[in-house]
């Protein structure tokens, strides 16, 4: 297993809609190694979510998780390592919410964004297992942004007004006290 370059904004694979994995793929001793490779990449990054395409895979996978001990995140339900392959999100209430989203494809900018605040989300595990979330609020957000990764946008794509797109050290300088997420 090991730590990969994560992709930044400018490449051309963060802007294709990825391949849907096959039941082979899934089953595959690639897959968990893959799913080692992205885990280990995201905690070294300190993130809470990545997509397989930041590391160079054109497929529909992303992991998402909330450590139990981020201080980031202190007011931010724990979840453990969910792996999302192939998913479909559907919207449940089109009312927006916003959060200051970070990306590590886009490194040193963090953007103003509003997304809808329920979502479900359908999809596979690494069992070939359905699952369903309905989720809300903040990690409905960090689903929306990983999702979106493998559909060839990125959060930056989502920014309405322009002005609250700024470097990370403005960020904390002027807006940290509200909500964020990377």
């Amino acid at each position: 297993m090991s730590i990969k370059k994560v992709l930044r904004m400018g490449h051309p694979l963060l802007r294709k809609k990825c391949d849907q994995l096959t039941e082979q793929e899934i089953r595959s001793p690639e897959m968990k190694t893959l799913i080692q490779d992205m885990h280990e990449t995201m905690k070294a990054e300190r993130g809470i979510g990545l997509a397989a395409p930041q590391i160079g895979i054109n497929k529909q996978i992303a992991i998402i998780e909330m450590p139990q001990e981020s201080e980031r995140y202190e007011e931010v339900e724990k979840t453990p390592l969910i792996i999302v392959i192939n998913p479909k999100l559907t919207i449940l209430d089109e009312k927006q919410q916003g959060y200051w989203e970070g990306c590590l494809s886009v490194p040193g900018l963090r953007g103003f964004v509003k997304r809808p605040r329920k979502i479900k989300v359908e999809f596979l595990d690494i069992e070939m297992e359905k699952q369903v979330l309905t989720l809300e609020g903040f990690l409905a957000t960090v689903f929306q942004h990983e999702l979106d990764h493998l559909f060839g946008r990125l959060y930056i794509d989502h920014i309405e007004d322009k002005t609250l797109l700024t470097y990370e050290e403005e960020f904390y300088q002027f807006y940290s006290e509200q909500d964020s997420i990377e």
